[in-house]
Protein backbone atom coordinates (compact mmCIF):
# COMPACT_ATOMS: atom_id res chain seq x y z
CA UNK A 1 0.00 0.00 0.00
CA UNK A 2 1.00 3.32 -0.70
CA UNK A 3 2.42 5.58 2.59
CA UNK A 4 -0.68 8.18 3.50
CA UNK A 5 0.74 11.41 1.76
CA UNK A 6 1.47 9.48 -1.42
CA UNK A 7 -1.23 9.27 -3.94
CA UNK A 8 -3.42 6.18 -4.39
CA UNK A 9 -2.08 4.10 -7.52
CA UNK A 10 -4.86 3.20 -9.31
CA UNK A 11 -5.02 0.29 -12.08
CA UNK A 12 -8.47 -0.33 -14.87
CA UNK A 13 -9.48 -3.68 -15.47
CA UNK A 14 -12.28 -3.62 -18.15
CA UNK A 15 -12.62 -4.87 -21.74
CA UNK A 16 -14.93 -2.53 -22.68
CA UNK A 17 -13.34 1.46 -24.14
CA UNK A 18 -15.73 3.30 -23.02
CA UNK A 19 -15.79 2.36 -19.59
CA UNK A 20 -12.34 2.50 -19.70
CA UNK A 21 -12.56 6.39 -20.59
CA UNK A 22 -15.24 6.91 -18.29
CA UNK A 23 -13.34 5.97 -14.89
CA UNK A 24 -10.27 7.99 -16.30
CA UNK A 25 -12.20 10.99 -16.58
CA UNK A 26 -13.27 10.70 -12.95
CA UNK A 27 -9.93 9.78 -11.76
CA UNK A 28 -8.23 13.35 -13.14
CA UNK A 29 -10.20 15.30 -11.37
CA UNK A 30 -9.42 13.49 -8.51
CA UNK A 31 -6.91 14.77 -5.92
CA UNK A 32 -4.02 11.78 -4.15
CA UNK A 33 -4.75 9.51 -7.04
CA UNK A 34 -2.51 8.08 -9.76
CA UNK A 35 -3.53 5.77 -12.60
CA UNK A 36 -0.43 3.52 -13.31
CA UNK A 37 -2.28 0.87 -15.81
CA UNK A 38 -5.22 0.11 -17.86
CA UNK A 39 -5.82 -3.20 -18.92
CA UNK A 40 -8.53 -4.42 -21.54
CA UNK A 41 -8.48 -8.24 -20.61
CA UNK A 42 -7.84 -10.40 -17.39
CA UNK A 43 -4.35 -11.86 -18.80
CA UNK A 44 -3.15 -8.34 -19.33
CA UNK A 45 -4.35 -7.36 -16.25
CA UNK A 46 -2.27 -10.59 -14.51
CA UNK A 47 0.83 -9.61 -16.05
CA UNK A 48 1.00 -5.73 -15.59
CA UNK A 49 0.42 -6.42 -11.95
CA UNK A 50 4.21 -6.56 -10.98
CA UNK A 51 5.17 -3.65 -13.17
CA UNK A 52 2.45 -1.67 -12.10
CA UNK A 53 2.31 -1.95 -8.60
CA UNK A 54 -1.18 -0.44 -7.87
CA UNK A 55 -2.27 -0.36 -4.26
CA UNK A 56 -6.58 -0.55 -5.95
CA UNK A 57 -7.77 -1.85 -9.31
CA UNK A 58 -10.97 -1.31 -10.44
CA UNK A 59 -12.15 -4.63 -11.87
CA UNK A 60 -14.77 -4.99 -14.30
CA UNK A 61 -16.27 -8.49 -13.72
CA UNK A 62 -18.11 -9.94 -17.09
CA UNK A 63 -14.85 -10.05 -19.24
CA UNK A 64 -13.47 -12.70 -21.45
CA UNK A 65 -10.43 -14.68 -21.53
CA UNK A 66 -10.56 -14.32 -17.43
CA UNK A 67 -12.96 -12.98 -15.55
CA UNK A 68 -12.82 -10.70 -12.56
CA UNK A 69 -12.98 -13.90 -9.71
CA UNK A 70 -10.53 -15.30 -11.61
CA UNK A 71 -8.34 -12.30 -11.96
CA UNK A 72 -8.61 -12.08 -8.69
CA UNK A 73 -7.63 -15.00 -7.54
CA UNK A 74 -4.20 -14.08 -9.46
CA UNK A 75 -3.48 -11.15 -7.86
CA UNK A 76 -1.27 -10.69 -4.54
CA UNK A 77 -2.41 -10.23 -1.39
CA UNK A 78 -1.75 -6.73 -0.69
CA UNK A 79 -3.69 -5.38 -3.69
CA UNK A 80 -7.57 -3.95 -2.96
CA UNK A 81 -9.95 -4.43 -5.59
CA UNK A 82 -12.79 -2.17 -6.15
CA UNK A 83 -15.47 -3.99 -8.46
CA UNK A 84 -17.61 -2.57 -11.53
CA UNK A 85 -20.01 -3.94 -13.26
CA UNK A 86 -23.18 -3.16 -15.16
CA UNK A 87 -24.59 -6.27 -13.37
CA UNK A 88 -26.11 -6.36 -9.66
CA UNK A 89 -25.76 -9.41 -9.36
CA UNK A 90 -23.21 -9.96 -8.94
CA UNK A 91 -22.34 -7.46 -5.45
CA UNK A 92 -23.40 -9.55 -2.95
CA UNK A 93 -20.39 -11.96 -4.45
CA UNK A 94 -18.50 -9.43 -4.71
CA UNK A 95 -18.53 -8.51 -0.99
CA UNK A 96 -18.28 -11.96 0.08
CA UNK A 97 -14.86 -11.80 -1.35
CA UNK A 98 -13.71 -9.14 0.59
CA UNK A 99 -13.98 -6.45 -2.37
CA UNK A 100 -13.07 -2.54 -0.91
CA UNK A 101 -16.59 -1.86 -2.53
CA UNK A 102 -18.45 -2.16 -5.68
CA UNK A 103 -19.26 0.20 -7.88
CA UNK A 104 -22.32 -0.26 -10.42
CA UNK A 105 -22.33 0.93 -14.17
CA UNK A 106 -22.44 4.06 -15.18
CA UNK A 107 -20.08 4.88 -12.07
CA UNK A 108 -20.92 8.35 -10.42
CA UNK A 109 -18.08 10.75 -9.10
CA UNK A 110 -19.44 10.77 -5.67
CA UNK A 111 -19.48 6.67 -5.34
CA UNK A 112 -16.40 6.56 -6.69
CA UNK A 113 -14.77 8.95 -4.37
CA UNK A 114 -16.38 7.44 -1.41
CA UNK A 115 -15.62 4.13 -2.42
CA UNK A 116 -11.71 5.01 -3.12
CA UNK A 117 -11.78 6.22 1.02
CA UNK A 118 -12.56 2.60 2.24
CA UNK A 119 -9.10 1.61 0.83
CA UNK A 120 -7.28 2.37 4.17
CA UNK A 121 -9.96 0.80 6.11
CA UNK A 122 -9.03 -2.64 3.81
CA UNK A 123 -5.94 -3.63 5.62
CA UNK A 124 -3.66 -7.13 5.68
CA UNK A 125 -4.01 -10.05 6.46
CA UNK A 126 -6.13 -10.72 2.99
CA UNK A 127 -7.35 -14.33 2.80
CA UNK A 128 -5.29 -15.96 -0.39
CA UNK A 129 -6.90 -15.59 -4.00
CA UNK A 130 -8.16 -19.10 -3.97
CA UNK A 131 -10.26 -18.67 -0.73
CA UNK A 132 -11.79 -15.11 -1.88
CA UNK A 133 -12.48 -17.15 -5.00
CA UNK A 134 -14.35 -20.24 -3.06
CA UNK A 135 -16.04 -18.01 -1.24
CA UNK A 136 -17.23 -16.03 -4.48
CA UNK A 137 -18.84 -19.88 -5.28
CA UNK A 138 -22.61 -20.66 -4.91
CA UNK A 139 -23.01 -24.21 -3.08
CA UNK A 140 -22.95 -26.88 -5.43
CA UNK A 141 -21.04 -24.77 -7.80
CA UNK A 142 -17.65 -26.41 -8.50
CA UNK A 143 -14.87 -25.21 -10.88
CA UNK A 144 -14.92 -25.76 -14.73
CA UNK A 145 -11.65 -24.32 -15.21
CA UNK A 146 -8.38 -23.86 -12.96
CA UNK A 147 -6.36 -20.38 -13.50
CA UNK A 148 -2.65 -20.88 -12.60
CA UNK A 149 0.40 -18.28 -13.04
CA UNK A 150 3.74 -19.49 -14.29
CA UNK A 151 5.63 -16.30 -13.67
CA UNK A 152 4.67 -13.61 -16.48
CA UNK A 153 2.40 -16.85 -18.06
CA UNK A 154 -1.21 -17.74 -17.31
CA UNK A 155 -2.74 -21.04 -17.90
CA UNK A 156 -6.40 -21.54 -17.98
CA UNK A 157 -7.05 -25.29 -17.63
CA UNK A 158 -10.35 -27.27 -18.37
CA UNK A 159 -10.91 -29.21 -15.01
CA UNK A 160 -11.56 -32.21 -17.66
CA UNK A 161 -7.90 -31.95 -18.91
CA UNK A 162 -6.54 -32.48 -15.49
CA UNK A 163 -5.06 -36.31 -15.08
CA UNK A 164 -4.42 -35.59 -10.86
CA UNK A 165 -4.44 -33.10 -8.24
CA UNK A 166 -0.73 -33.41 -5.99
CA UNK A 167 0.45 -32.18 -2.74
CA UNK A 168 3.98 -30.63 -3.07
CA UNK A 169 4.99 -28.53 0.43
CA UNK A 170 3.08 -24.99 -0.07
CA UNK A 171 2.19 -25.91 -3.18
CA UNK A 172 -0.14 -28.01 -5.11
CA UNK A 173 0.87 -29.56 -8.77
CA UNK A 174 -2.21 -29.72 -11.40
CA UNK A 175 -0.66 -32.78 -13.93
CA UNK A 176 -2.17 -32.25 -17.42
CA UNK A 177 -1.14 -32.80 -20.85
CA UNK A 178 1.87 -34.75 -19.36
CA UNK A 179 3.43 -31.94 -17.59
CA UNK A 180 2.80 -30.60 -13.60
CA UNK A 181 1.58 -27.01 -13.32
CA UNK A 182 2.44 -26.01 -9.68
CA UNK A 183 -0.06 -23.56 -7.57
CA UNK A 184 0.28 -22.25 -4.14
CA UNK A 185 -2.93 -23.48 -2.51
CA UNK A 186 -3.92 -26.24 -0.26
CA UNK A 187 -4.90 -29.65 -1.77
CA UNK A 188 -7.88 -29.45 1.00
CA UNK A 189 -9.00 -25.98 -1.43
CA UNK A 190 -8.85 -27.90 -4.46
CA UNK A 191 -10.98 -30.85 -3.25
CA UNK A 192 -13.78 -28.38 -2.00
CA UNK A 193 -13.35 -26.36 -5.68
CA UNK A 194 -13.49 -30.09 -7.50
CA UNK A 195 -16.79 -31.93 -8.22
CA UNK A 196 -17.18 -34.87 -6.51
CA UNK A 197 -18.71 -36.99 -8.89
CA UNK A 198 -15.60 -36.17 -10.88
CA UNK A 199 -12.52 -36.04 -8.61
CA UNK A 200 -11.93 -38.57 -5.32
CA UNK A 201 -9.58 -37.67 -3.05
CA UNK A 202 -7.52 -41.20 -3.28
CA UNK A 203 -4.58 -40.20 -0.47
CA UNK A 204 -3.67 -37.56 1.70
CA UNK A 205 -1.27 -36.20 -1.33
CA UNK A 206 -3.81 -36.73 -4.59
CA UNK A 207 -6.81 -36.28 -6.08
CA UNK A 208 -7.48 -38.35 -9.06
CA UNK A 209 -10.00 -37.44 -12.46
CA UNK A 210 -11.70 -40.62 -11.88
CA UNK A 211 -11.98 -40.86 -16.37
CA UNK A 212 -8.11 -41.37 -15.97
CA UNK A 213 -8.26 -44.48 -13.73
CA UNK A 214 -7.83 -47.73 -15.81
CA UNK A 215 -7.35 -50.02 -12.18
CA UNK A 216 -6.79 -50.28 -8.72
CA UNK A 217 -3.97 -53.44 -7.67
CA UNK A 218 -3.56 -54.55 -4.23
CA UNK A 219 0.51 -53.47 -3.78
CA UNK A 220 0.85 -55.08 -0.40
CA UNK A 221 -1.58 -55.68 2.78
CA UNK A 222 -4.17 -52.60 2.96
CA UNK A 223 -1.92 -50.96 0.18
CA UNK A 224 -3.11 -50.04 -3.16
CA UNK A 225 -1.88 -48.25 -5.96
CA UNK A 226 -3.47 -46.62 -8.99
CA UNK A 227 -3.18 -47.43 -12.39
CA UNK A 228 -4.36 -44.96 -14.65
CA UNK A 229 -4.96 -45.00 -18.14
CA UNK A 230 -0.99 -43.26 -19.52
CA UNK A 231 0.96 -45.96 -16.48
CA UNK A 232 1.15 -43.40 -13.90
CA UNK A 233 1.35 -45.13 -10.49
CA UNK A 234 -0.32 -43.11 -7.87
CA UNK A 235 -0.77 -44.54 -3.74
CA UNK A 236 -4.42 -45.24 -2.45
CA UNK A 237 -4.80 -45.04 1.29
CA UNK A 238 -7.30 -47.44 2.72
CA UNK A 239 -10.01 -44.63 3.02
CA UNK A 240 -9.09 -43.38 -0.57
CA UNK A 241 -9.74 -46.86 -1.58
CA UNK A 242 -12.97 -46.57 0.47
CA UNK A 243 -14.13 -43.42 -1.22
CA UNK A 244 -13.02 -44.41 -4.67
CA UNK A 245 -15.42 -47.69 -3.96
CA UNK A 246 -18.11 -45.32 -2.90
CA UNK A 247 -17.79 -43.38 -6.18
CA UNK A 248 -17.54 -46.29 -8.42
Amino acid sequence: MSAPDTPLRIMIVDDEEPARMALRALLVEMPDVTLVSECQNGFDAVKALADARPDVVLLDVQMPKLDGFEVLELMGPDIRVIFVTAYDEFALRAFEVHAVDYLLKPVAPERLTLALSRVPERTPPQPTGAMLRASARKPGDFLERVVIRDGVHVHVVAVDKIDYVEAQDDYVGFRTAGKILLKEQTLAEVEGSLDPRRFVRIHRSYILNVERLSRVELYAKDSRIAILGDGSKLPVSRSGYQRLQQLL
